[in-house]
């Protein structure tokens, strides 16, 4: 007896003693399952992929062409009963969607669309157009995953929704299993992404382990700066790292790009990297904000090495997606800078870079991809020596996207990198936005070598006239219309810092 009311008191001072007592509250806190009602966004991306399954299930053989177009039309629906941004938080602060997250879902998912519209043409291919329903299937549900880490308000919501956009990737960048290449990249990728996983988790436990609770409103309020918790922020972030390719966790990227379908690659460059890059702000800022001194300075040393690595092996590269690949590190570092500014400028520089970044990059992937659907694999910067005198069209895509990808005036590249570029500068950063600067000059360098190719360079046998589908037709102009015209309308940062001000 005496046993049992030592343990009860032992438990009630527990109890009454602990430091993070909400974490408590919350566990035995009533929860009303109706409340998943609310979570708009999430559930109809959901009702999205079980049509899009469904339709893979029970559609004719003759009628499957009609996937794509299903698909591209639920996800436009989808996309446009969710453009108003609203703030929701659910079981206990498990889940918190705010409104600037709401708009980074929306761009996902244009994103998306237009990655879908860019695939037409590679599933017609015969080893290829038995799956593609799969292929659909397989991306919505990284686009889910997606939608759940950038509304995580817990440690092990994000990690599950950073799983979940990672292992469906992994078949994704594998689609083309009778090639080499594409299942030595989905291996390595999938390789990569559990060890870095790994190491994420590790940190997780530790900051449980130091504080007791995971919920990102909690956690700030145990943060001491203890070298166990400082131990576990550089174990947390270094498994974002490899998903946002910075240096040194880069080594993945490279051959994972070369070897998967260019769509995907496309997709991995864009989308993927936009959903990590919010939620390392939203951290970072939100969770560790009281231990900011200590992951600035690593975020910027990082932020260095990335730019000019990155640009440095760009300058090596002939192969086009490699080349892309590097290219997309040095952009990771570009965009790092936002969340170094950790303010509401720095996040409003962030999104708006996203959507910049996705409409450059994903015109750049579309020419590629047609000129290697249409060349049967032509992928080296040689083969588009003398471009413009048989595509000038999509040379003049090209063009436009390499040129926004280098910052320069007037494109819409040009003023995304000044924004972030000044959310940095006016977090007192500096000399590390002068070394990004001096890098822009090294990348408009290894940006010109294409352009140069294209229109100056003689090729006595150039790539042949091609047309291309209606679909990447239209995904190509929609880019180029929002590279000309995003730099233009102004009012787009406008309305993202107006959102940005309680990210």
């Amino acid at each position: 007896m005496k046993n049992e009311e030592f343990l009860s008191e032992g438990i009630l001072h527990f109890l009454s003693e602990a430091k993070y007592s909400s974490f408590f509250i919350k566990k035995h806190k009533t929860m009303d399952y109706t409340s998943i009602l609310n979570m708009h966004q999430e559930l109809s991306l959901i009702a999205v992929f079980l049509l899009v399954f469904v339709l893979d299930l029970f559609l004719p053989e003759k009628h499957r062409y009609l996937i794509r177009r299903i698909s591209c039309i639920l996800l436009g629906i989808q996309l446009v009963t969710n453009l108003t941004p609203d703030e929701v938080i659910l079981f206990g602060g498990m889940y918190h969607s705010t409104p600037m997250a709401s708009v980074m879902k929306s761009i996902l998912t244009l994103g998306t669309i237009l990655v879908f519209m860019q695939s037409s043409d590679w599933l017609k291919r015969q080893d290829v157009q038995h799956k593609t329903g799969e292929y659909y299937i397989l991306t919505l549900s990284t686009l889910i995953g997606m939608y759940f880490m950038v509304s995580a308000g817990h440690f092990l919501l994000f990690f599950i929704g950073l799983e979940l956009a990672s292992v469906p990737m992994a078949c994704m960048i594998a689609f083309d299993k009778y090639k080499g290449h594409s299942a030595e990249a989905g291996a390595k990728f999938i390789l990569s992404a559990l060890f870095s996983s790994g190491i994420m988790l590790y940190g997780v436990s530790m900051i449980y382990g130091t504080i007791g609770t995971l919920y990102f409103e909690d956690v700030p309020a145990g943060l001491d700066g203890g070298a166990l918790q400082i131990l576990a922020l550089v174990f947390f972030f270094t498994g974002l790292a490899f998903k946002l390719s910075l240096v040194p966790f880069h080594l993945w990227t490279a051959d994972t790009y070369q070897g998967a379908p260019t769509s995907v690659t496309a997709y991995l460059s864009v989308i993927s990297k936009g959903a990590a890059a919010f939620a390392a702000m939203v951290i970072l800022v939100k969770v560790f904000g009281s231990m900011t001194e200590e992951w600035s300075k690593m975020l910027s040393i990082l932020i260095v090495v990335t730019i000019t690595i990155g640009n440095l092996f760009a300058i090596r590269q002939n192969q086009l997606k490699r080349f892309m690949a590097f290219s997309s590190i040095s952009q990771a570092g570009y965009i790092m800078l936002a969340v170094l500014a950790g303010t509401p400028q720095g996040m409003a520089s962030l999104v708006y870079y996203m959507v910049v970044y996705i409409v450059a990059n994903l015109a750049v992937f579309g020419v590629i991809a047609s000129v290697e659907h249409h060349t049967h694999g032509k992928l080296e910067r040689t083969d588009y020596n003398g471009l413009y005198q048989t595509n000038p069209k999509l040379t003049m895509v090209m063009t436009l996207a390499l040129f926004s990808l280098a910052g320069i005036p007037p494109f819409a590249g040009f003023f995304s990198k000044f924004f972030v570029f000044a959310a940095a500068f006016h977090s007192g950063h500096w000399l590390v936005v002068f070394i990004a600067l001096v890098n822009t000059v090294i990348s408009l360098y290894y940006y010109l070598l294409i352009i140069k190719a294209m229109f100056i360079t003689p090729n006595e046998q150039p790539i042949p006239t091609f047309q291309n589908g209606s679909a990447m037709r239209v995904c190509l102009m929609a880019c180029v219309a929002g590279i000309l015209l995003l730099g233009i309308a102004s009012s787009v940062y406008g309305v993202l810092s107006d959102t940005a001000v309680s990210f």
